[in-house]
């Protein structure tokens, strides 16, 4: 369903003097002039925009007056396979909201990717059972690079100053040193290639955390980080957030090796209300971007991306 809004009438130019004295009488004006307001300025056309309403960025539980980030209710979908430990299920009343009721309810820490078709299209893909894994790891490939650039538009620059083949001075930016990615073994894995084909000689560890399937504990396995990077930025690859637990314990990791949570920066595609909360919760500074939040999280991600569905 589509609702069509109109933007208020334009301002009068800069340049423009608002004054009754200067518009034109009836007796003055000739066929084919334009009719001046009452500010002055000719009226510009109205800009027609169209919201898709059940479609919007992002969903929460209800907590106050939705207003204009209202939506409509949400159905659960079912799935399979592995997230960071279990597929979070939606609780009664949850709804589509928009960004700002998440910046309300969660905190500025949760960043989004601004929502466009194209990204629609790409989410749409990955969550289709019936696409092929063809599409689904080409669909994937480019919605962790859109990810990957947002990622490191987040990381300082400092500004430099280069000699054109002409000979001109630019002046530009340029990142500074000490950036780092980690990605959560198995399914982080798949984000690798997207950050090294930004950056082509940025170092990335690995953590392999396992999550029990009865207790939902996340336990540690494996660990290799560089030597220095308790001094550096760190990139945190997880692609599917669903309790939260895995990345939680995977950020304990980093700290016991002197990484403090505010230069990690947590590159995920899909998250749910529960597992972006509980992460803020526990580490308030830390930084997570992602595409979407919504209670059905596509747990099958690793599984299907690998192979090993």
């Amino acid at each position: 369903m589509a609702t069509e809004l109109q933007y208020p009438d334009s301002m009068p130019y800069h340049n423009q003097q608002v004054n009754s004295a200067s518009t034109p009488s009836p007796e003055q004006l000739r066929p084919g002039d334009p009719i001046p307001d009452h500010a002055g300025g000719n009226r510009a056309p109205r800009a027609k925009v169209t919201l898709l309403t059940g479609h919007a960025h992002s969903s929460l539980p209800a907590k106050q007056d939705t207003g204009a980030c209202g939506g409509s209710s949400l159905i659960s979908e079912s799935n399979s396979g592995s997230g960071d430990s279990s597929s979070y299920d939606a609780p009664a009343g949850d709804s589509f909201l928009g960004d700002c009721e998440l910046s309300w309810q969660i905190g500025a820490q949760l960043k989004l990717l601004p929502m466009n078709d194209q990204i629609r299209e790409l989410q749409t893909i990955i969550r289709d059972k019936t696409a092929s894994r063809g599409d689904f790891m080409f669909s994937a490939d480019r919605l962790i690079r859109l990810v990957v650039e947002e990622g490191l538009n987040q990381l300082p620059y400092k500004e430099c100053m280069v000699t054109t083949p002409t000979g001109y001075k630019y002046e530009g930016v340029k990142f500074e040193k000490g950036n780092c990615g980690v990605s959560i073994m198995r399914s982080g894995e798949a984000m690798e290639q997207g950050l090294r084909d930004c950056c082509r000689s940025i170092r990335i560890g690995k953590i392999l955390i396992q999550s029990d399937e009865e207790t939902q504990r996340a336990k540690v396995y494996y660990a290799k980080f560089p030597p220095d990077i308790y001094r550096r930025k760190v990139l945190l690859m997880y692609p599917i957030l669903s309790t939260g637990n895995t990345v939680i314990e995977a950020v304990k990791v980093l700290i016991e090796h002197g990484v403090q949570p505010s230069v990690i920066i947590l590159l995920s595609l899909f998250s749910t209300p529960h597992g972006a909360k509980s992460i803020i919760q526990e580490f308030p500074e830390i930084t997570i971007l992602t595409t979407e939040v919504h209670p059905v999280a596509p747990t099958h991600f690793g599984q299907k991306y690998f192979g090993t569905d």
